[in-house]
């Protein structure tokens, strides 16, 4: 089997998926894999996380970098007597996206559409995310402190170990957002959608939930 081969199927994928798929593969696998959903009294389970976590960093960082190359080259003009395919080649180059530390506090996104987004580690401090379509958007140890997330869709979002202090999230949709380890102390859930029926559809394990509001109005003693 070739590197490209394996590469493939580390990330569960048919050779030749495209880059969309690369990367929705890559967050599906790091969400299931991440050793912050892991016991850490389980030493073998922990490793064992590390290891596939390392594989699919380099089996996405591999591909990505073939497939950026392979676009560049694509989209790069017939050889000629002009300018040569190195002087040519920055302002073809796709702008990287933002650091992962990248400071976006206090920035409007009120209706943006960021479903399936990787937003992990951002600062989102104080942002307006209003009604927000955060759908399937991975925002592990995301800093959404004070952040208003009021009518934001928030269905399947990835938020462990987030952020959630004082943030606003009154009419929210958490239905099978995973809030495990989340800080959500002082925050407004007030008509946020938990339930379908008497059934629990988030996963709160480990959250701290100290003087929250609750979708229901009472204060989370």
């Amino acid at each position: 089997m070739s590197d490209l081969e394996r590469y493939y199927r580390i990330l569960e994928l048919e050779p030749g998926a495209t880059l969309e798929e690369v990367n929705q593969a890559y967050k599906d696998l790091v969400f299931v894999w991440h050793p912050d959903r892991i016991p850490k009294e389980n030493l073998r389970l922990q490793q064992k996380a590390q290891d596939k976590l390392k594989a699919i960093n380099e089996a996405r960082e591999k591909l990505r970098s073939l497939k950026t190359k392979h676009q560049t080259i694509s989209n790069s003009p017939s050889p000629s007597p002009s300018p040569s395919y190195q002087q040519q080649t920055p302002s073809q180059k796709t702008q990287p996206p933002p650091k992962q530390n990248s400071d976006l506090s206090g920035k409007d996104y009120s209706r943006a559409n960021l479903s399936n987004k990787d937003l992990s580690g951002r600062n989102l401090s104080y942002a307006n995310l209003s009604g927000a379509n955060l759908s399937d958007t991975f925002m592990h140890k995301v800093n959404l402190r004070g952040a208003n997330l009021s009518e934001a869709n928030l269905f399947r979002a990835n938020l462990l170990l987030a952020d959630l202090r004082e943030a606003n999230l009154r009419g929210a949709n958490l239905i099978g957002a995973d809030l495990s380890g989340t800080d959500l102390r002082g925050a407004d859930l007030t008509g946020a959608r938990i339930r379908s029926g008497e059934r629990l559809l988030v996963k709160l394990i480990g959250a701290n939930l100290a003087g929250a509001i609750m979708p229901d109005g009472e204060i989370y003693q």
